[in-house]
């Protein structure tokens, strides 16, 4: 048997490590001296110990390590790694989204922009015939993919679609999470509704306050500002229900993100 210093170097890994995996309970020493407190272990430890190793590095708990060692299946295991590879995706794209708006906060801080200012105005919304999708989604960000789901099933199904789109958002208040959104393309034709995929006729709107966002998708923050201030000096008028978005110019048809043009639609009602 070795001694705890011996057994790390074998292995390489360090006494600290040893220690702590003994107190979580995942690697006991083979045996202790009950008069000294030195702590031995055996060279058929090592397989096991290197379980543990390969599991952490793979960004594994130690609650988790337990689970899957509990359950040394390869099936079982693959499950536990897949998970655990989209759970890191989902904490890259998190970092990626903190890091971004970290960047817009130096970005103000330093002065590298100029105050935008948003001209709010009044106009009637019609209603509309659409193809519709609408989904709980996990945040704003992924809006993109939801529109890239209604394009491919417009494709498929040969829907004629214009290319005058929209998004509702039917959540009365700003959510950072599980986004209530609604796309809409405009149709001529309806067809057969499919899953989430709905014709329908879009309800019309006889006051919606609008403003045109230019640049960056990051300045639509300071068109809402706008609104806000707008709607504090025009106390005759009071938001209500579903706001909206048309992306004018976005990602699909324009490079350069300062040429962007986003219209943001807010209903109001004139109070009497």
């Amino acid at each position: 048997m070795f001694k705890i210093g011996e057994f790390s170097k074998l292995t390489q890994v360090s006494v600290r490590m040893l220690r702590y995996y003994e107190k979580a309970g995942l690697l006991k020493p083979a045996e202790i001296d009950h008069f000294t407190g030195y702590r031995y272990y055996t060279a058929s430890q090592i397989p096991f110990l290197n379980k543990i190793v390969y599991l952490r590095d793979s960004g594994f708990t130690v609650a988790e390590i337990a689970s899957a060692l509990d359950n040394w299946r390869e099936d079982i295991l693959l499950t536990k790694l897949e998970e655990k590879k989209q759970e890191i995706r989902a904490n890259i794209e998190a970092e990626k989204k903190k890091l971004a708006k970290l960047q817009m906060a130096e970005d103000g801080l330093l002065g590298q922009k100029e105050p935008l200012h948003y001209q709010i105005g009044i106009k009637s919304i019609p209603s509309y015939s659409v193809l519709s999708l609408r989904r709980i989604i996990p945040d704003y960000y992924a809006e993109g993919d939801l529109w890239m789901e209604l394009a491919a099933f417009a494709r498929k199904n040969n829907v004629e679609v214009s290319s005058e789109t929209f998004s509702i958002y039917h959540d009365l208040e700003y959510k950072e999470s599980d986004v209530d959104v609604e796309l809409c393309a405009l149709v001529k034709t309806s067809g057969k509704n499919t899953g989430p995929f709905t014709y329908r006729i879009t309800e019309a709107v006889p006051l919606m306050a609008y403003t045109m966002v230019y640049g960056e998708f990051s300045n639509i923050a300071g068109a809402f500002a706008s609104f806000a201030d707008w709607l504090q000096k025009n106390d005759q008028y009071q938001m209500y229900g579903s706001s909206r978005q048309i992306v004018h110019r976005g990602p699909w048809n324009e490079d350069n993100p300062e040429q962007y043009l986003v219209e943001i639609q807010i209903p109001v009602s004139e109070l009497v």
